[in-house]
């Protein structure tokens, strides 16, 4: 490897010293006045997260799948009803189900986007009804940084009476036919950890919507199902409000954020290039954008992953599997409803994606280092 060729998968400090200063100010100002939960940040976050989604509530709070759990409560879900969602997605997508007593029913997804695939919800939809659950809902995911086709998925809930929920963890910032992530369902959650597009020092999450009842229900089970004030409860509710110096982090965060998704959209146009005919590159639907959260590519048949992945790290590169294993093949989640059409895209991404390094910051050098590197890998691999 070059020796100055110094490679990280998420660079956060190169984006620090973007912002430190802002920070440090802000930090400064919070220690002054001492409201560390619910400050003054908290509303002017809110405010701004409001002027990206173009909503009209923007209820920040501790946590992506908090966010999640948060929008299941707002619409009053009861256990022993179903959610259709992905099998190929993060936990936090599934998980709140069970945790609300609910029920995963896993669907299909397509080949290009890897987000669910509308023409296979009806699939899973049968699968759940054949044993006699309640489909209420359907959570998609803006896997990776694009959204995924709302205009149809939303389409297919409404013919079915189904509310929706976009999984936005990774794809704030992004949009879908000009519209941003935020007004592409009834609910959006979207997540502030710290390797996301838009992301804090610690935790944090945040919940969009036009419907004002569960917007009420949601700032309610946010404090504890809090009424007038916190030491009245009217709902169960839990602790899941976002602290005010993660506000101050994703205040100064903003200030650069479009300015980051232009970069972002550059590097992933130059792995394009780079990796044409060599891998199979992740490709955005026409009208959409992304924020590119990962890069993720799928290897050719016959290569070694495993084998791959050790030589890129031997040439200083380093690299990710999202995801492994799909979730319906989990152990906690095997017993749950599967798609009649048995996931066949989902279980074959699982053995063959790879995501490398995705930020901002990487320069040409870099991406050229990588590329150069990956077709070493595949050569031997």
């Amino acid at each position: 490897m070059n020796p100055n060729i110094n490679i990280a998968f998420i660079d956060l400090q190169a984006q620090q010293a973007r912002i430190r200063g802002k920070i440090e100010a802000g930090f400064q100002k919070l220690l002054d006045h001492g409201a560390y939960i619910m400050g003054p940040e908290i509303t002017a976050l809110e405010a701004r997260l409001g002027d990206w989604t173009g909503v009209e509530h923007n209820i920040s709070c501790s946590s992506g799948t908090d966010a999640l759990l948060l929008a299941l409560l707002g619409l009053e879900i009861r256990p022993g009803q179903g959610v259709i969602v992905p099998s190929f997605t993060f936990a936090a997508s599934a998980e709140v189900m069970p945790m609300m007593g609910a029920i995963p029913v896993f669907a299909e997804i397509d080949q290009t986007s890897f987000n669910l695939d509308p023409a296979k919800l009806p699939d899973a939809l049968a699968a759940a009804r054949s044993k006699g659950i309640e489909v209420v809902g359907i959570i998609g995911v803006g896997l990776f940084g694009q959204p995924a086709n709302y205009d149809a998925i939303g389409h297919f809930a409404r013919e079915e009476g189904l509310w929706l929920i976009d999984d936005a963890a990774q794809s704030f910032g992004a949009s879908w036919q000009g519209k941003p992530v935020g007004q592409l369902a009834d609910i959006t959650c979207t997540s502030f950890f710290p390797a996301k597009p838009l992301g804090a020092y610690g935790d944090g999450g945040a919940i969009f919507t036009n419907d004002a009842r569960c917007a009420e229900i949601i700032r309610s089970c946010r404090v504890h199902g809090m009424g007038r004030d916190k030491y009245e409860n009217i709902r169960i509710g839990m602790t899941a409000r976002l602290d005010s110096m993660q506000a101050v982090v994703l205040d100064a965060k903003l200030d650069i954020f479009a300015d980051e998704l232009v970069h972002r959209q550059t590097v992933a146009n130059r792995y394009a290039e780079l990796l044409d005919g060599v891998v199979t590159p992740p490709s955005l639907a026409a009208g959409a954008t992304s924020s590119w959260a990962q890069y993720v590519i799928r290897l050719p048949r016959g290569s070694d992953r495993a084998a791959v992945s050790k030589l890129l790290g031997d040439a200083g590169v380093p690299t990710a599997i999202y995801y492994p294993i799909p979730m319906h093949s989990q152990p906690p989640y095997a017993h749950y409803p599967v798609s009649s059409c048995a996931l066949p895209i989902t279980k074959d991404l699982c053995n063959h994606v790879l995501a490398l390094p995705m930020h901002p910051y990487l320069t040409a050098a870099q991406q050229v280092h990588i590329a150069e590197s990956l077709k070493g890998a595949l050569a031997k691999g």
